[in-house]
């Protein structure tokens, strides 16, 4: 899902990276965000307080430009030095389990989705910050509420950036070419055009392997639309259940259609092999486009570039959830309310509107009142993007989560369940069953 983009994808939307980079672009900011007269919660700076930060690593370059800047504009502001780190997709999960358990180490960590979760007794609760943003620009969305809050309670223990989707990314001359408009909604069609591809020379891939994004966002997609779930409303174990087992004798139909390699993908390869026109259809964030639209040698294909929500199958709605920049601040943190003075300006309109427009909105906004941004304004293909975070689904789906939940998502449970059976290492009722044997192991604990 992600992809290294230069600095010409900001150019591609009409924005200057220099402006951003020297300034935070604060001039960028459109006025019709509004931002409501809220008063803002009392934090008292720590004496002598400095921060360390650790993130993921951009995807565009003005991405780590303008988040950049905007620490600094914070420093300036308050003279509290911010360090920030960024580190790669498969890193991030290692690192906060390190900082975790050690007691040392970043005061601040932006990781994936439930990360806050997983480690919810080492992190300091964040709901005045949260209540004050949410008040003051228009409420937070769905997933935002989801992976904000500790289940079952109104307490926000991470504070969620954005989120990107990996909706389908297809050429769509090439299914134009394989008798089809657009991509079927439904699995006996999504087959038979996969099938079409793979005769023309031009096959779909999808990862199914140990990808942060991709590889769990294909799983989940598959689970769901076929109405299978990690966990009921309860919580209780759903995993193994005759929905799993068909989602997983369709995977078996629909993985010899992809390109060979698929079970080893990281969150690089489908953009590779899609941009060297090896596939013709995946599912990925905005990066691969902009990729190409912003390069002339892949232009063309850009232009030919079409993206799609998931297939729904027996879904009321398309079952795509959200990637999620969630940040959480741990107790070992001599400085926890210069931490959340600096979450707070980070997602202040001054600062947070130019960084979702330098990141071209791959990091789809979490407050309501962001979706007036200027960045959903321009290229319609980017706008399928805008509400990723009132997407209806998430991690450990439809129960609540949890560290069980968020540990089975880091151990790629549902996705080797299904790399297990697509490559005849096990039958769909032994993958299902395993995927259970796991699945409780880490609700015991």
């Amino acid at each position: 899902m992600r992809n290294d983009i230069t600095r010409r994808d900001a150019i591609g939307l009409g924005l200057s990276v220099a402006a951003f980079a020297a300034t935070g672009a604060a001039a960028q900011t459109p006025s019709n965000i509004k931002a409501a007269d809220v008063a803002a919660p009392s934090l008292p700076i720590e004496k002598g307080a400095s921060l360390r930060m650790l993130r993921p690593v951009r995807f565009v370059q003005p991405d780590e430009d303008v988040f950049r800047s905007n620490a600094k504009r914070f420093t300036d502001k308050t003279g509290i030095e911010v360090k920030v780190d960024f580190v790669g997709w498969e890193d991030i999960n290692q690192q906060t389990a390190v900082t975790a358990n050690s007691g040392a180490g970043p005061d601040i960590i932006i990781g994936f989705s439930d990360a806050p979760h997983i480690y919810v007794d080492k992190l300091i609760e964040l709901s005045d910050v949260a209540e004050y943003l949410g008040k003051r620009y228009g409420g937070w969305l769905f997933l935002a509420e989801k992976y904000g809050k500790r289940a079952k309670s109104n307490n926000w223990i991470g504070l969620p950036f954005g989120a990107t989707g990996g909706p389908l990314v297809y050429r769509k001359s090439i299914i134009q070419a394989a008798g089809f408009d657009k991509v079927p909604d439904d699995h006996a069609g999504f087959l038979d055009l996969c099938q079409k591809l793979q005769k023309a020379g031009k096959p779909a891939g999808f990862a199914l392997g140990n990808a942060v994004g991709d590889g769990n966002g294909f799983a989940s997609w598959m689970l769901w639309s076929f109405g299978g779930s990690l966990l009921d409303v309860d919580g209780n174990l759903t995993i193994n259940s005759k929905e799993t087992v068909e989602a997983l004798k369709y995977v078996k139909q629909l993985y010899p259609m992809f390109i060979a390699g698929t079970t080893s993908w990281n969150d690089v390869s489908n953009n590779r092999a899609y941009s060297s026109e090896e596939i013709s259809l995946t599912a990925n964030g905005i990066s691969l486009y902009f990729s190409l639209k912003n390069d002339t040698a892949t232009a063309k294909i850009a232009e030919d570039t079409e993206h799609q929500f998931l297939p729904k199958g027996v879904a009321k709605s398309s079952p795509m959830g959200g990637l999620t920049l969630n940040a959480m601040v741990f107790k070992h943190s001599p400085y926890p309310n210069a931490a959340k003075a600096f979450l707070q300006f980070m997602m202040e309109k001054e600062q947070y509107d130019p960084w979702l427009i330098a990141n071209s909105g791959y990091w789809a906004q979490p407050l309501a009142n962001y979706a007036e941004s200027a960045v959903w304004s321009g290229d319609p293909k980017l706008r399928i993007f805008k509400d990723t975070m009132s997407n209806r689904y998430w991690d450990g789906y439809q129960g609540p989560i949890s560290t069980a939940t968020g540990a089975i998502r880091a151990d790629y449970v549902l996705v080797q369940m299904f790399a297990s059976v697509a490559t005849d290492a096990a039958t769909p009722e032994q993958a299902a069953a395993e995927a259970e044997r796991r699945a409780k192991r880490y609700f015991r604990r």
